[in-house]
């Protein structure tokens, strides 16, 4: 055997034999195919920071409810990211502000006799959410280069925290983008002001994956995975709970286009709308893929189609559940979902019969969260195991 000591190739210089024979070889050969070290976990408290973000993200999508419930939303007409920062302090400024807010068609055609005091208290609501909105995103941001810093991120982890921070920031954009679709002139249109419902249920859906995305990772990164022999009906358990925590999903961002809409205010009865199952106007809109997102009516028909088939399917999961043997942890969780499940329909069907109560629509908005939140912890808690 000829021994290869720099180069490659055609360019390698061949020095002489070997000693050994096969057993150099065995070490060369050895040498290269040297399995790579593992990398490193990643440090618990980047799981604990993620988790934090999460709450955050709650915080503002909760706080942005109530915004929207007091119709408070449109009463900031301009957005500047520092600018906006300090509020108006005296009463010069109060009123110039309060100018500004008069030029724009909610004051025209809904809050033409607004007090001076009465707008202080919308301000103050829409204030507070793009505040809150701005700590959400230092939250993310500095945590986010200190650790990077630190190199306390893993190559995948860098990624998983570049993408949650560019949405963060994509997600403060899209906020205004929607207001804006309040502020402009219809002269053709009767209606009362509001935002477009199709960008009200982008600027919940993109938080909504903030969210989402934040407590997966940062659960993932914290709960050990359970030893789970990957049985065929564990399998279909994991798929099912995958599926409903998709229609969870779907349902909290249909009811986007309900508040949108301002569609629990057209049928307050439950089970039947009115006096029949499926109401005549259900379809009243042309073409027929209107009625789906501009219909009062059919989104508040999808709302409740969507809500119960939610409770139905969670309920499913709970009884197929119980003829696995799982962990304790494991159980915890698909009990805690079908109770959430329930009280959360509770709530609907209470804010729908009482005409809507903000604070009762607060409580149900918050519900969707938490049964998101116990979904992506089952989920969690049912991970495979890696190979």
């Amino acid at each position: 055997m000829l021994r290869v000591l720099r180069g490659a190739g055609a360019g390698a210089r061949l020095l002489g034999p070997v000693r050994g024979g096969g057993g150099a070889r065995a070490r060369l050969l050895g040498l290269q195919q040297q399995p790579q070290p593992p990398p490193a976990p990643v440090p618990a408290a980047v799981g604990r920071w993620l988790l934090a973000c999460s709450g955050a993200v709650a915080g503002a999508v909760v706080l942005g409810g109530v915004t929207r419930l007091t119709e408070s939303g449109l009463s900031m007409v301009d957005w500047h990211l520092v600018k906006e920062m300090k509020p108006p302090r005296t009463q010069q400024e109060w009123e110039a502000e309060f100018r500004k807010y008069q030029q724009f068609p909610e004051f025209k055609i809904l809050n033409h006799d607004m007090t001076l005091t009465e707008f202080k208290f919308i301000w103050y609501m829409e204030y507070s959410h793009r505040m809150w909105g701005r700590v959400v995103g230092l939250a993310y941001i500095l945590p986010a280069a200190y650790f990077w810093r630190k190199g306390w991120l893993s190559r995948p982890m860098k990624g998983c925290v570049l993408a949650l921070c560019g949405l963060v920031c994509f997600q403060g954009l899209l906020g205004w983008y929607m207001v804006k679709s309040g502020l402009e002139e219809k002269p053709d249109s009767y209606d009362i002001p509001r935002v477009s419902q199709y960008r009200l249920a982008a600027h919940l859906g993109s938080a909504l994956v903030l969210y989402s995305a934040s407590l997966w990772t940062g659960l993932s990164l914290l709960l050990p995975r359970h030893q789970l022999p990957e049985t065929r009906q564990l399998v279909r358990l994991r798929h099912f709970a995958h599926g409903t925590t998709a229609l969870v999903f779907l349902t909290a961002l249909s009811g986007a286009f309900v508040a949108g809409l301002d569609a629990g205010l057209v049928y307050n009865s439950f089970p039947k709308m009115g006096e029949r199952w499926i109401p005549d106007d259900l379809l009243a809109f042309s073409p027929m893929l209107r009625n789906i997102f501009e219909n009062p009516t059919t989104v508040q028909f999808d709302h409740r189609i969507l809500g119960t088939a939610t409770v139905t399917a969670i309920t499913a999961l709970y009884l197929f559940s119980r003829k696995i043997p799982l962990p304790r942890r494991t159980r915890t969780a698909v009990a805690s979902l079908l109770a959430v499940a329930c009280m959360q329909v509770g709530l609907g069907i209470s804010t729908l019969l009482l005409y809507v109560p903000t604070p009762l629509a607060a409580t149900h908005q918050s519900g969707s969260l938490a049964l998101l939140s116990v979904a992506l912890w089952l989920m969690a808690e049912l991970r495979r195991l890696p190979k």
